[in-house]
């Protein structure tokens, strides 16, 4: 007798396909993220920790990307290496002992002066303020200046607390003053052999990639600070012009703070233009201090409108609301070391993503890098080896055979 037929069962559905292809996507997305988030926080938390070693290296490394061009140049001239770096750290010292003597200098010539034109000036203020037609009483203007006093302070615990944290005590400012001569003198000797030694620990397949990378940003981070330091030159002796034809003290001090912070964007700009403004209307009284304000006011629109595009930016392509924001969180997570070391970070890393991400450091690239020039790249030249072997490191397989031959040819794995 004939079995009935089996009706067909309906094939199970695997909990994998049940899930939305969409869903699947995002969550592949969402762990991959948060994962890069946490070795992003990590890294983080370990700059902060380490921020007395990590800072001056970082001095170092942008010292060194001033001086590197000097070096070379001498170099190049038939000098001896050993003498261009001699040179090179000696210009430095001179140069900065040089501002820190005329200022301290100045300072000490009008410090009497200044402070007796300051009392005059808070008299007079005063006496403005119970005058009419505002007629305010002494019990309220004291409670007044100690509410500013206290928001003054409470907003600048960002800042202070960052500098604070750097040289709190004699031991700090040394222990960071000998780490940076030591780290840029070795960075000026041994470049190529400090750049070998990082590449190594990368895999033999991300080296090309990772040369590559480290060219483009070293060529971006000098580009940057070269132009950097034009900038701020002409913003201290334009607003330092403006502080001598008003007759200000304290020229030389105001020019040397408008340089320094004109290394921080937009923060330090305004804090040092506020502060030559104080000055004169301290000194000279309102009239002063207005001149001295468009005088600032000038001088920072045409470092924003001509300076910033013409120069700035053909060395560093980063958006204005990028420099706003990683000055912000820099500021944030390491004071003021956080917003000095924010826009060269954030350019490096961006012409660093670039490079790596175009593919031109394969050896078949069809995909023309725009980013700064491979030439301009002077302090770690590539070892010979990695150029003579990128082609057989992009074509590897993940066999181990596909490492050098004994003839140092690469195999044929055809």
């Amino acid at each position: 007798m004939a079995k009935a037929p089996v009706p067909d069962r309906e094939p199970t559905e695997s909990v994998e396909d049940s899930v939305p292809r969409g869903v699947r996507v995002a969550a592949a997305w969402s762990w991959r993220l948060l994962l890069i988030g946490a070795v992003i926080a990590v890294v983080i938390y370990l700059i902060v920790q380490l921020q007395l070693i990590v800072v001056p290296v970082l001095v170092a490394v942008l010292l060194s990307a001033l001086l590197v061009p000097l070096v070379e140049l001498l170099t190049r001239r038939r000098w001896p290496r050993w003498l261009a770096i001699v040179v090179a750290l000696v210009v430095v010292l001179v140069v900065v002992g040089g501002l820190v003597v005329l200022v301290v200098l100045q300072i000490r010539s009008e410090a009497h002066a200044l402070q007796v034109r300051g009392m005059q000036a808070f008299s007079d203020f005063n006496a403005w303020l119970q005058a009419p037609p505002l007629q305010l009483t002494g019990s309220q203007i004291e409670g007044w200046l100690d509410q500013a006093f206290k928001a003054l302070e409470q907003d600048s615990q960002v800042l202070v607390s960052g500098a604070l944290s750097l040289g709190s005590t004699l031991g700090h400012v040394l222990t960071g003053a000998l780490l940076t001569a030591f780290s840029t003198l070795f960075i000026l000797i041994d470049g190529k052999g400090i750049w070998s030694w990082i590449v190594r620990i990368f895999p033999r397949r991300a080296r090309a990639a990772a040369d590559g990378a480290g060219h483009a940003g070293w060529t971006t981070l000098t580009s940057f600070a070269r132009v950097q330091v034009l900038v701020a030159s002409i913003d201290a002796l334009g607003i330092g012009l403006v502080a001598f034809f008003l007759g200000l003290p304290l020229v030389i001090p105001i020019a040397v703070l408008v340089f320094l912070g004109s290394f921080i964007p937009i923060v330090g700009a305004v804090i040092t233009g506020a502060l030559a403004v104080v000055v004169a209307l301290v000194y000279n009284g309102w009239v002063a201090a207005v001149i001295m304000l468009a005088g600032v006011l000038a001088v920072q629109q045409i470092e924003g409108h001509v300076l910033q595009p013409l120069i700035m930016g053909s060395a560093v392509k980063v958006h204005p609301l990028a420099v706003v924001l990683v000055v912000a969180a820099g500021s944030m997570l390491a004071g003021i070391p956080g917003a000095l070391f924010a826009v060269p970070f954030a350019a490096v890393l961006n012409v660093m993503v670039k490079y790596v991400s175009s593919g031109a450091w394969r050896p078949d690239a069809a995909v023309a890098y725009t980013g700064p020039p491979d030439a301009l790249w002077q302090t770690v030249p590539r070892p010979r080896r990695w150029r003579d072997r990128r082609a057989a490191d992009a074509a590897a397989t993940t066999h181990e055979a596909g490492e050098k031959d004994a003839g140092g040819q690469a195999p044929d794995h055809h």
